[in-house]
């Protein structure tokens, strides 16, 4: 099927590799690889992702230039784009860059293209580049399927607000402790402890689960000696509800540790005020740089977001 010409913008969104974040840093490639290598790394990796994703992307431009307007953006312009309702959003990357870029759309469904089939498994990214020339005039036909994903959402109670589609985490600006107090329905309790992580269905096999898995292990270890099965973590994408974790929790005379994990719901969100009198904050999907302020008196109600994010199939 040939590709039909569109006046809808396609929006293609991609990421430097480690290999030009590197030559960035170090001005030239040589003195890259001298940096690499003098760790005892292997600069050759770094040079076969840079050659695999530079090809799927100049491959991608290629066949999306028949189709008509296409925009570059690159992962660090994501905040400040604005996304017209009607573009066709591609990413050409890992599965986090899909996730980064799901949380600053309005709607509008992302097609995930795996540009490294051997390097990443790719569970947000069903499609390889060569799959575009046949999957494009069908997206343009409202052809293909899509994967509702619910997203998880902070508000302020100065009335700022922030996005997760895999987690959100609350908690200190560096290493340290945080203190705060945490509701959940009629419980409430003080803590001190290195943030909380709230989890979507989407993110529930990432971070969530690195954090349920080592908790079991650590207690079921403490307790009899054995080591413990790995537990279930995921729960579907499209779930009504998220939940959330305690890491490392402290309890002292003025400091809790019994609210550590739950479900959070349309009707009993999880909220937080703040004890601390600086450097607490509130960041999702990993994205340290684009973070809400969380400091003494800051109070965050986390529930499930309105916005829905749509992933094409």
């Amino acid at each position: 099927m040939s590709s039909p010409r569109t006046e809808r913008k396609v929006i293609l969104v991609s990421r430097k590799t480690r290999l030009a974040e590197l030559i960035a840093r170090f001005n030239t490639e040589a003195q890259a690889r001298f940096y690499i290598e003098h760790l005892g790394a292997d600069f050759s990796d770094y040079q076969r992702e840079h050659a695999a994703y530079s090809g799927a992307l100049q491959q991608t431009q290629s066949i999306l230039a028949t189709l008509g307007r296409v925009q570059m953006l690159e992962r660090s312009f994501l905040p400040n784009y604005v996304f017209g309702p009607n573009d066709i959003v591609l990413v050409l990357g890992q599965d986090g860059l899909v996730a980064n870029t799901l949380k600053y759309l309005q709607g509008q469904s992302v097609l995930g293209v795996n540009p490294d089939p051997a390097r990443w498994e790719g569970v947000l990214l069903p499609f390889q580049v060569g799959d575009l020339a046949k999957v494009l005039p069908e997206i343009l036909f409202n052809h293909r399927p899509t994967r509702t994903v619910t997203m998880a959402q902070a508000s302020l109670n100065n009335g700022q607000t922030l996005l997760g589609v895999n987690d959100l985490f609350i908690g200190p600006k560096s290493h340290g402790s945080a203190r705060y107090s945490i509701e959940l329905g009629d419980r409430q309790e003080h803590q001190s402890s290195s943030g909380v992580i709230v989890s979507t269905g989407l993110g529930s096999t990432g971070w969530f689960k690195s954090l349920i898995t080592g908790a079991v292990g650590v207690a079921a270890s403490f307790q009899s000696g054995a080591p413990a099965a790995p537990p279930v973590t995921s729960f579907p994408w499209d779930s009504a509800y998220l939940r959330f974790t305690v890491r490392e929790p402290f309890p002292s005379k003025t400091t809790a540790a019994t609210l550590l994990y739950g479900q959070i719901s349309a009707g009993c969100p999880l909220v937080l005020t703040s004890q601390m009198a600086e450097n607490g904050v509130i960041f999702s999907d990993g994205i340290e740089a684009d973070f809400l302020e969380f400091s003494s008196g800051t109070r965050a109600s986390i529930c499930l977001a309105e916005q829905r994010a749509n992933l094409i199939l």
